[in-house]
């Protein structure tokens, strides 16, 4: 047996024996990619064990996630912070080793995979994050950025639509550090591909403008190298290796078939395993020499040390660029921001305008993007209506140092690639779409809610009041969706203030992403006190008010705060103490403390009434049972605006008869 087969029966090893013992898992795709890892880590990543935030690290990227006991060995051998107990915890309550690999959870995991082809899309936009930022700061004799996406797929990845789209806007934009390993085993789940997979792979990428190595023999090292030598030779392409592999190698009864994928092998075919390798050690044993082959802690120091001497001879030549640099990838904000953005917002207040949020949304873009060079934009391919282009706006398919992404129609590849550019650092993404086709990326939305991104997700159209184009592109339950997704920030702005000091908390938030909901039609400013203005950012403020305690309570967001304004002229005029309550974000709100809370809702008033062109039910928990909700319980239709919120209901005489009615 060969020296690296030995090194790659380590991670077989581990792999089988762990599954084993938490009595699930996948040792198949371990199994199998063992010898490609083996060549890959050991002999081409550059990393740093004893610093996995190294900024100038190799990313690696594990797109099918199942396969996560293979990233665990290779953690625990080449010398992270991963102890051997955390691999015999592997799969177990409070572990570092989740069924799937968790960003946040496991030193030297880069993002969160499992759903497949999400992890591909992120290494594109670790890639794009690499290539935007080498151009934006690197300098003649300092390239301070330079390092490569390296990322392993399964044919599940392949499967999936997102694959289609993230790896055919990586081909067009030439994203020549990236490189792919297809782990070409044919098997899934159900068993062998061919009845349901016979895509010629090779020609599929090609077609994309991807570099292709093909026939690579997934077990042989010499093949390997010489495939990843031959990628990594190709600068202006990203590159897909296609190694051909037997899932659960080594395993006499159980290779090449699908009973290797996800079960554990069983005590039985684990012993005739370890015989049919060679690998004479006890379960989770791994012999000393073999420790110190994999240990890469010493050279990841010196590669390290190496680039910290560059880094320091470029901030001597560079100095603001280098203090620039370090900033963004801390993911500070520059000092100024809060004060500039303050006083953005004092002077929309100031002058009123009535405009649609989606242009407030563009006019805030405008604003910050001068002292926000982190800004890293796009649209999936609806730019001139989600507004999300300002004049400094430069496209990277056209200047490689720009700041925005034409994504093309994939909604769902839009939001993974901008999650992997959030996790490479230096950036802050803003994506965009009209809130109907959240419905494409909803998986990539709960995955950066999941893995805590900073990623900014600008949806507009926002209800039946964009009209014509009817019911198809009318969202409804879209709102409550976003709403209830845990560490997701939802905001529904009323006017150009509201929408100012929404993006205003989004850039300011470093513990998930944003969701900013923005109209299509035009919405009329509302007048606001001093101490009004502030309270925004608490999710929910009084707008408009009575002398004593209210009988009643409006609640409205966005484009119905007009409407509950409307209906509060008429119901004051009557004599009916009527308080309105905006509350643009009800996340924020519920955030705030209990007696800010009960001072905007008092406990004491049950009439109330939610207003809002969103599903009705999601407001209960705001008015109670004995609240009511004027919202929608169907989905819409196609006529202006202006006919559809009668047709609804949605109106300020309604709210009205309906207060009524409570009270």
């Amino acid at each position: 047996m060969s020296n690296r087969k030995k090194l790659a029966n380590a991670i077989r090893a581990l792999s089988m024996d762990a599954v084993q013992k938490a009595k699930s898992g996948h040792p198949g795709a371990p199994m199998g990619m063992a010898d490609i890892a083996e060549v890959l880590w050991r002999d081409f990543l550059n990393h740093n064990p004893q610093n996995p935030e190294w900024v100038n690290r190799d990313r690696f990227v594990l797109s099918n996630g199942h396969a996560s006991m293979l990233i665990y060995s290779l953690l625990h051998l080449t010398g992270y912070d991963l102890p051997i107990e955390e691999l015999k915890n592997f799969r177990q309550l409070h572990s570092e080793t989740p069924g799937h690999p968790e960003v946040g959870y496991t030193a030297g995991v880069e993002t969160t995979t499992g759903p497949l082809g999400q992890g591909i899309a992120n290494a594109i936009g670790m890639a794009i994050a690499e290539r935007t930022m080498a151009a934006q700061f690197n300098r003649p004799g300092h390239d301070i950025v330079d390092h490569f996406t390296y990322t392993f797929m399964g044919d599940g990845c392949m499967m999936e639509g997102i694959s289609h789209e993230v790896c055919s806007l990586a081909g067009t934009l030439g994203l020549g550090k990236l490189v792919a390993f297809y782990d070409d085993n044919g098997i899934s789940i159900d068993g062998h591909v061919e009845g349901w997979f016979t895509d010629d792979t090779a020609k599929r990428f090609e077609a994309y403008g991807w570099h292709v190595v093909r026939g690579v023999d997934g077990h042989n090292a010499e093949a390997i190298t010489l495939a990843v030598e031959q990628a990594r030779a190709v600068t202006d392409k990203p590159s897909l290796l296609m190694c051909k592999t037997i899932i659960g190698f080594g395993s006499p009864n159980k290779s090449g078939t699908h009973d290797s994928h996800g079960a554990p092998l069983g005590d039985e075919e684990i012993a005739l395993t370890r015989q049919a390798l060679g690998w004479e050690y006890a379960p989770f044993e791994i012999p000393q020499n073999t420790y110190a082959q994999w240990d890469a802690r010493e050279a990841g120091q010196v590669k390290e040390a190496a680039w910290n001497e560059k880094f320091a001879a470029y901030a001597k030549a560079f100095p603001q660029e280098a203090g620039e640099f370090t900033r963004r990838m801390k993911g500070e904000l520059p000092a100024d921001f809060a004060a500039k953005a303050e006083e953005f917002i004092n002077n929309l207040q100031a002058n009123p305008a009535k405009i649609a949020s989606r242009k407030a949304s563009q006019n805030t873009i405008e604003a910050f993007g001068h002292i926000l060079p982190e800004f890293l934009g796009g649209s999936a391919d609806l730019a001139p209506s989600n507004l999300t282009i300002w004049s400094g706006s430069k496209a990277i398919n056209e200047d490689l140092s720009g700041n925005y992404i034409h994504y093309g129609v994939r909604e769902f590849g839009m939001t993974a690639i901008a999650n992997g550019i959030a996790l490479h650092g230096g950036f802050l993404p803003y994506t965009s779409t009209f809130l109907m086709f959240v419905e494409y990326a909803r998986n990539a939305v709960r995955m950066a809610a999941l893995m805590r991104q900073r990623h900014v997700m600008i949806y507009t159209h926002d209800s039946i009041g964009l009209g014509e184009d009817g019911p198809t592109h009318q969202p409804v339950e879209q709102l409550a969706a976003l709403r209830v997704t845990p560490n997701l920030s939802t905001w529904r702005p009323c006017d150009q203030v509201e929408s100012a000091v929404a993006w205003k908390y989004a850039v300011e938030r470093h513990d998930g992403p944003t969701a900013l909901i923005f109209s299509r039609q035009n919405l009329a400013q509302q007048d606001r006190t001093k101490q009004q203005l502030e309270d925004i950012s608490r999710g929910a403020y009084i707008l408009k008010d009575c002398a004593n305690q209210p009988e009643l309570i409006l609640i409205a967001t966005g484009s119905e705060v007009e409407l509950a304004v409307e209906a509060w002229d008429q119901l004051t005029a009557e004599g009916i103490s009527t308080r309105v309550v905006s509350m643009p974000s009800t996340d924020a709100f519920d955030k705030q403390d209990a007696a800010y809370r009960e001072s905007v809702l008092p406990a004491a008033v049950a009439s109330r009434i939610a207003i809002e062109a969103s599903i009705a039910d999601y407001w209960f928990k705001y008015v109670g049972l004995n609240g009511a909700v004027i919202g929608m319980n169907t989905f819409g239709e196609s006529a202006p605006a202006e006919q559809l919120f009668e047709k609804f209901g949605i109106t300020a005489d309604t709210i009205v008869m309906k207060a009524k009615t409570l009270l």
